[in-house]
């Protein structure tokens, strides 16, 4: 396997991880805002999952409505992973 195949694997890989990471993220807005049964398993974990993934962006803005707090906090992580990880993915294949 050449270098390049291995660097554009590697980008491959990365932009998987990344998408997963976005639709965890965004799969949990979407049960916040649907009112999910949080006593349900995979709710939990979908919630932990995101809330784990954006621990730096939660509870980051102050909004009064608590959906917008979700959605403004999570989505922030969830654009920003999908955006560094492309990016470094596109680095990857253009080197």
């Amino acid at each position: 396997m050449s270098p390049r195949e291995r660097t554009n694997q590697a980008a491959t890989v990365i932009t998987i991880v990344t998408d997963i990471v976005a639709v965890i993220i965004g799969l949990w807005i979407l049960m916040y805002l649907l009112d999910a049964n949080r006593a349900n398993d995979l709710v939990g974990f979908v919630q932990d999952a995101a809330r784990w993934l954006a621990s730096w962006s939660y509870d980051l803005f102050t909004f009064d409505d608590a959906w917008a707090r979700v959605v403004a906090g999570y989505g922030l992580a969830a654009v920003v992973y999908l955006f560094v990880g492309h990016a470094v993915a596109g680095r990857l294949r253009r080197h």
